[in-house]
């Protein structure tokens, strides 16, 4: 993998996330500017950004709602798929949640988006429930966890 570097969240960098955001997901499951604003620089929000020669290819964003992480949204360009970095942008967010005492990470799939479902099994998540009409009328989620182990 060409070289990439992840860091931590600078303020105004949503603007970046929200364009890589419109680059990778359909319109129906995109966030507005408003709300990436709002989501990537909530209180105590893990943001974590891959980039590569200075340009944006990833990031991942969790929100805390007490001891649980919920993974809002994992971009990653579609050049950079398939290559380790989701895996990576989790395993680092993972970290810095169970560095602030998270005990477990939450999220939701796409009940359509079977690569999604698979790579999250593949990292240890299981599917706890389903969620009717989570994206709109129609588009269910499927509702994911995984247990954290403490940092020992």
């Amino acid at each position: 993998m060409d070289k990439v570097t992840l860091r931590e969240y600078r303020p105004g960098d949503w603007q970046a996330m929200h364009a890589l955001d419109l680059v990778c997901f359909e319109p129906v499951f995109q966030f507005s500017r408003g709300a990436m604003h709002r989501f990537a620089e909530a209180p105590g929000a893990i943001v974590v950004l891959a980039e590569a020669t200075a340009e944006l290819v990833g990031f991942c964003v969790v929100n805390m709602e007490q001891q649980t992480g919920y993974v809002v949204t994992l971009d990653v360009a579609p050049p950079w798929r398939r290559r380790g970095l989701a895996r990576r942008l989790m395993a680092e967010a993972e970290t810095r949640l169970r560095a602030t005492g998270g005990t477990s990470m939450a999220l939701h799939v796409s009940t359509a988006n079977s690569a999604a479902m698979q790579f999250y099994e593949s990292i240890g998540y299981g599917r706890v429930g389903m969620a009717k009409g989570f994206y709109g009328r129609g588009l269910d989620a499927l509702v994911y966890r995984k247990r954290l182990e403490a940092l020992g």
